[in-house]
């Protein structure tokens, strides 16, 4: 059985983005589901990778805002 360890939910234009830490027999992990109009889906990420995958997004980020806006097609 999962036990909950935090739980937060960001609202991002139309999507719900779900961010539940979770522990069970295997050990912790994050999982993200994205809620779009009912459709969900869902990634899990070991605990041991939660580093990795921010290092990942922040090189996103900053990847983003040194690129110029996207355009409105």
């Amino acid at each position: 059985m999962d036990t909950p360890l935090l739980s937060e939910r960001v609202q991002i234009e139309r999507k719900s983005f779900y961010f539940d830490l979770k522990e069970n027999g295997s050990g912790r992990f994050l999982r993200i589901t994205e809620d779009v109009g009912g459709h969900r889906d869902t990634i899990i990420v070991p605990s041991t990778g939660l580093e990795q995958f921010r290092e990942s997004i922040e090189r996103a980020i900053m990847a983003d805002k040194d690129l110029a806006p996207a355009s409105s097609n």
